[in-house]
């Protein structure tokens, strides 16, 4: 018998692999799920923890969970059936993270150096 997570992971596989959702499609909110499997959020987030250990979901911070890129790295030049390995989703979830830490810097030094213009022309 399955636990509460479990079968919540393996339901979002079978949508993943039947196409219902595909890569870079939105994951269902903790909330959605939550209401759909009548689960707690600790089993939903074990859930999600475990597809994306699995390589078939990835977090972008402050957006969600998305369904992963397929490897295409399948050695016969066409795209593979099988979600990118753990470490390779860990991997785009850190890119996509540094991405919009970049973003965020850029946007706050020039904040920074329009206070700056702003104090030397009032003369302080």
């Amino acid at each position: 018998m399955l636990l509460t997570f479990e079968v919540i992971a393996e339901a979002l596989r079978e949508r993943i692999r039947s196409g219902e959702l595909n890569p870079g499609d939105a994951l269902p909110t903790q909330a959605v799920l939550m209401a759909e499997y009548g689960a707690s959020s600790l089993s939903v987030q074990k859930a999600m923890a475990l597809l994306k250990q699995d390589g078939y979901a990835i977090s972008r911070p402050g957006k969600g969970a998305f369904v992963a890129s397929p490897d295409t790295d399948s050695g016969d030049g066409e795209a593979g059936n099988t979600p990118v390995s753990g470490t390779a989703a860990r991997v785009e979830a850190l890119e996509l993270a540094l991405a919009e830490t970049l973003d965020q810097l850029t946007a706050l030094r020039a904040r920074v150096k329009a206070l700056e213009a702003g104090a030397t022309e009032r003369g302080c």
